[in-house]
């Protein structure tokens, strides 16, 4: 599946000049596997019509009813690959390229994948040639893929839930420190405040 959105992303002029206008480079866009889902209802389940089954299964298609063909979960939408440890895509957000609504959408839940356990950018910050010395959890993809533009890489983002025990263990298993880095709005220091209350009790 990521290999289609990386192909479709080849062949989507308004899919690279979305990510042009974000300042989204080429190589990042590589590293990261950044692709795009093409727009309609059966373009993925056209490219592997025999994986009906396991695309249902990881949530890539939605069963249709009253006896209709399963349809796309994602549509003309910018995708970010979530990766595991072991770097293998568990999951994928979409992001709209326009005013749709929601603007982001993640993959739902499967034996493959929970979004209160995983952190988007975490296979990548620790693949270089030295662990880093800390990480720090940012709120979305864009603000992971902002930074490594800068040179930034050891941001990893909580795919919009609030950081949960489980990503802290994640965290601590992965570097020694976590530098909290959320947005200066409301939304934002109240994730700042809750990610502070769950951190507390697993200090050493």
């Amino acid at each position: 599946v990521n290999a289609f959105y990386s192909a479709a992303l080849r062949e989507s002029d308004a899919g690279r000049a979305y990510l042009q206008r974000r300042g989204i480079s080429v190589d990042v866009a590589k590293r990261f596997g950044i692709g795009y889902a093409p727009d309609g209802w059966d373009a993925l389940s056209m490219a592997m019509p025999d994986d009906t089954e396991a695309l249902v299964a990881t949530g890539m298609l939605i069963p249709g009813k009253n006896g209709r063909r399963p349809y796309q979960r994602f549509r003309d939408r910018i995708m970010f690959p979530i990766r595991g440890a072991n770097g293998h895509t568990i999951g994928f957000g979409g992001r709209a390229m326009d005013d749709a609504e929601p603007k982001y959408l993640n993959s739902p839940e499967t034996s493959l994948f929970n979004k209160g356990q995983e952190l988007y950018g975490l296979h990548e910050a620790m693949s270089g040639e030295r662990a880093p010395g800390f990480l720090i959890p940012v709120e979305g993809y864009i603000d992971v893929i902002g930074l490594a533009e800068c040179g930034i890489r050891n941001a990893v983002g909580t795919l919009g839930t609030s950081v949960t025990s489980d990503h802290l263990a994640a965290l601590y298993d992965a570097a020694p420190a976590i530098v909290f880095c959320f947005d200066g709005d409301t939304a934002g220091r109240k994730a700042a405040v809750r990610a502070l209350e769950e951190t507390l009790p697993l200090l050493e």
